[in-house]
């Protein structure tokens, strides 16, 4: 069975994602800061007849990452994989940029783009070995000027240029790496803001399918791109916003 690596996968678009690789066959090896949102969705997977694995990691941490994927190695096998999904967003990121803290635009890098690099490039020896599908996770703020958010916008930029450089430097030896931007997802960590009524009708005002995205939306995409159905698709960045970005 293929082997999948989750990051942030305890929840949200992580772990929809790793039931969804759970349910096409794969083993879903779920990484997440949280030990027991980790062991949940492990259990979820089980529950539903997959398989999974679960390790406590904090991407940010070379260490941690790197003692995860050695021990994904040895007792999962070989790495066919990669969606790099955790990422965080602070308060404070939402004021103006002047007014954000250089230790604040640091830490949200150091999970949403130095995180998204350490997983990768611990995985690529072993991604090397036969191949693979690398899908990371940024966001229309990577696309678009959102106007708040210079630390998510800057991190998830950089994912998203990071992924058009793993394309080019690894697909001869047949990796293929995608980049994924979702538009407003309601999940936990959107904190319920796109479950609003207020929300509701914002979307049905400026975006052309009429609703905010679920998690669900965004894992089926990536179930895509991790497919041999997308055998010939790399180093593209698909915005899965439902037309929000050219409304």
């Amino acid at each position: 069975m293929t082997c999948v690596v989750i990051t942030g996968g305890g929840s949200g678009i992580g772990r929809a994602t790793a039931l969804r690789v759970a349910r096409d066959g794969g083993v879903a090896v779920v990484l997440d800061r949280d030990g027991d949102a980790s062991r949940e969705t492990v259990a979820l997977v089980e529950a539903g007849g997959g398989h999974a694995a679960g390790y406590e990691c904090d991407v940010g941490d070379e260490h941690a990452v790197r003692t995860a994927m050695a021990a994904t190695v040895e007792h999962v096998g070989r790495i066919a994989g990669v969606v790099t999904s955790a990422g965080v967003f602070l308060g404070p990121d939402l004021g103006p940029a002047h007014e954000l803290s250089v230790d604040d635009f640091v830490s949200v890098l150091r999970v949403n783009l130095v995180g998204t690099f350490a997983v990768i490039a611990a995985a690529l020896p072993s991604l090397m070995d036969g191949g693979g599908s690398i899908v990371t996770i940024a966001s229309t703020a990577a696309i678009r000027g959102h106007g708040q958010g210079a630390a998510y916008s800057a991190s998830k930029g950089g994912v998203d240029a990071l992924t058009r450089l793993l394309a080019v430097q690894y697909g001869p030896h047949g990796i293929r790496a995608n980049c994924v931007c979702p538009g407003g997802v309601d999940t936990p960590m959107s904190g319920g803001v796109f479950a609003t009524p207020d929300a509701q009708m914002r979307a049905r005002r400026m975006i052309p399918l009429g609703r905010y995205a679920n998690a669900n939306d965004i894992a089926d995409v990536v179930a895509f791109l991790l497919s041999d159905d997308a055998r010939y698709v790399t180093g593209q960045t698909l915005p899965v916003e439902g037309g929000g970005t050219i409304n």
